[in-house]
């Protein structure tokens, strides 16, 4: 893949259900040509999977070690869907996106991969906040976000604020809600 970074070993990341892997060239090329995994979920790649697998060749530093990653069930040893961080920060802030495939959803995984790379975020140099948007529609979204010990922001949005942005006739642009992750103690 054009504009990859060199090949250097990128730790997985393990919590007790999950292991989040960086995506590798292989795998990404397997999605833009449509091709399947045997190792991947039914389901997966989702939508969200796809979107990101195109812009790896724009944002190559999205394939290292504080980009995007496969979760992957430990029990199963299946993809079931992907997280990452869109690096590098800005002004020390990161954002964190992540989507698990239907056939997995209501299992705690998002959650559970959200903590364990949101510690793993606040440990990278320059990073001095994490956070996420999230449409006002998508709760379960919100809840994961919740859950794994984010807050709303004050500077995000109301749905009813006349001042928001509304989306335009592609649905782009529309209301979305930022929510941050406290720093860990003693940062």
């Amino acid at each position: 893949m054009p504009g990859a970074p060199a090949a250097e070993p990128v730790p997985d990341l393990t919590t007790a259900r999950l292991i989040l892997r960086p995506w590798t060239v292989t795998e990404v090329e397997a999605v833009l040509r449509g091709d399947r995994g045997a190792h991947w979920a039914a389901d997966f790649p989702a939508e969200g999977d796809q979107v990101i697998a195109g812009l790896f060749a724009e944002h190559p530093a999205w394939l290292g070690p504080y980009g995007h990653r496969q979760v992957i069930e430990r029990d199963s040893g299946l993809v079931v869907g992907s997280i990452g961080l869109f690096w590098p920060p800005s002004d020390g802030a990161l954002e964190i996106g992540y989507g698990i495939v239907e056939s997995r959803q209501g299992r705690g995984y998002a959650t559970e991969a959200v903590r364990a790379l949101t510690e793993f975020a606040y440990a990278a140099p320059g990073v001095r906040s994490v956070h996420a948007t999230v449409e006002p529609s998508n709760p379960p979204s919100i809840r994961v976000l919740e859950k794994a010990g984010f807050e709303r922001c004050d500077d995000s949005p109301s749905p009813t604020d006349e001042n928001a942005s509304q989306a335009d006739e592609n649905g782009e642009g529309g209301v979305v809600l930022r929510y941050q992750a406290p720093p860990p103690a003693g940062r």
